[in-house]
């Protein structure tokens, strides 16, 4: 799965009138969403642990909510005007799940809102939770199916069910509803646990991931902190011991994406590698809430981690910035020739 981003075409319809043709809109461009949202969230937490300023966090999800609501109606637009290509996405063997990355930014923007309207999280909750489970249906009745080729299981299959319960669990949490949070923390936890066998296999397999799919594992880092982040939501004083034992399998599997670093390069920066932020920030909630908590690991691990998260997150978002320059440089260009 790659994310595309191709530049804007012009046709000539007279010497000087021209008409515009919107660039494709993949659902997986969502994942932007998920870094920010999750960078503005442990800002949040940082303000309780260390005092910092609050106005950070805030600043960013609000940068979050925005771009969430453009990337919205510009996949609305796509589906309308393109249909044909949302069929093609959502037939992808591979990407087929990243539509699911629609419902959970719409989730995670749910969460960040909340202090500020609960109309409008509950609003945002609702029309999330649809979107959810009629996708998870479809998808996952897709898979129950079969036919499908051993080099086609990737982390993208975590998304619909996993990721998508798991953070629709936390908009839940949030806004003081735990009973419901608790059925939807059942379908991301079983789901896990049934997805990760073959999904190892596979990587463990003599087929490696191409070059274009390589950024995919970070979706393999997500799951374990990212439940521990909605557990935090949904039962604040769930025992540290088990939310340690899922940061502990969270951090470690980022340890290992670093040692494949060099691995991981072969394919060229592009929006794809935000596939990797959702896990690198849900990881750095969990840490800091078990800090405020008082956890001694967790209160050692705090500030590299909280670093660590705001560095990647910045790096990503420069030459995210960089990448839509640029891209509107070459549409400029292209139009006037």
């Amino acid at each position: 799965m790659t994310f595309l981003f191709s530049p804007v075409r012009f046709r000539d319809m007279s010497p000087r009138l021209v008409s515009f043709r919107l660039p494709p809109v993949p659902s997986s461009m969502f994942s932007v969403i998920l870094g920010l949202s999750g960078l503005g969230q442990s800002w949040r937490v940082a303000e309780r642990l260390w005092g910092i300023s609050a106005h950070v966090g805030e600043d960013i999800l609000v940068v979050a909510t925005a771009i969430w609501a453009s990337l919205l109606c510009a996949y609305i637009v796509h589906a309308i005007r393109r249909p044909d290509l949302m069929r093609a996405e959502f037939k992808h063997p591979v990407a087929g799940g990243t539509p699911a990355l629609a419902g959970i930014a719409t989730f995670l923007i749910s969460q960040a809102v909340t202090i500020w309207s609960t109309s409008w999280a509950w609003g945002l909750l609702i029309a999330g939770i649809c979107w959810q489970l009629a996708f998870s249906a479809w998808h996952t009745g897709t898979l129950w199916r079969g036919e499908r080729r051993a080099e086609d299981t990737t982390p993208t299959l975590y998304l619909p069910t996993v990721a998508g319960s798991f953070t629709s669990a936390a908009a839940f949490g949030a806004l003081n509803q735990p009973s419901w949070a608790w059925l939807l923390l059942g379908t991301g936890v079983f789901s896990w646990l049934a997805l990760e066998p073959p999904i190892i296999q596979r990587l463990w397999s003599g087929h490696s991931l191409p070059i274009a799919q390589r950024s995919l594992l970070g979706i393999q880092f997500a799951p374990p902190v990212v439940c521990g982040a909605a557990i935090l939501v949904v039962a604040p004083g769930t025992p540290p011991e088990w939310l340690l034992m899922l940061l502990g399998y969270g951090l470690f599997q980022t340890l290992v994406g670093l040692r494949l670093k060099s691995w991981l390069k072969e394919q060229p920066f592009g929006y794809a590698w935000w596939a990797f932020s959702f896990g690198v920030v849900s990881g750095t909630v969990v840490c800091l809430k078990l800090a405020v908590r008082g956890v001694p690991s967790a209160i050692s691990l705090s500030w590299p981690v909280f670093i660590g998260a705001n560095l990647f997150i910045g790096y990503l978002s420069v030459r995210t910035v960089w990448l839509v320059a640029r891209a509107t440089i070459v549409r400029e260009h292209r139009s006037v020739v």
